[in-house]
């Protein structure tokens, strides 16, 4: 069975770090990502990452987050990361880490419907 676990959500203030984690179970994954909910907004994608199991990633990120934060992964422990810096009190939203077993190149997919699984979130408050 499937399964993506987050953790490292949390409260922090405004100009911190947090790292979030998102350990995969069940298969391994061409595509992961992140995607985030505020209070009364639609899904947005943060940043998701590519890999065809040999020696090629490619990473796209928002617009938002751009040069703060960044996303990594670890295919031996088939996990990936989020690290978060420079927070701002507008990044609060319950992350949800997304998944899928399509490697689609340069072009990494930031729509929530072009993801299979997804975890149950976590949540980051970041106060100003």
């Amino acid at each position: 069975q499937v399964q993506l676990v987050e953790s490292g959500g949390g409260l922090v203030q405004a100009g911190g770090s947090l790292r979030l984690s998102c350990a995969a179970s069940g298969r391994t994954f061409s595509t992961m990502g992140w995607f985030r909910q505020a209070p009364g907004k639609e899904r947005e994608f943060v940043a998701a990452i590519a890999w065809n199991g040999g020696n090629l990633y490619y990473a796209n990120y928002a617009d938002s987050v751009k040069g703060r934060f960044t996303i990594s992964r670890d295919n031996a422990k088939n996990t990936v990361y989020l690290q978060m810096t420079t927070l701002k009190p507008e990044d609060t939203a319950v992350y949800y880490c997304a998944a899928d077993k399509t490697f689609t190149g340069r072009v990494v997919p930031t729509m929530t419907v072009q993801y299979d699984y997804w975890g149950q979130g976590t949540q980051v408050t970041v106060s100003s």
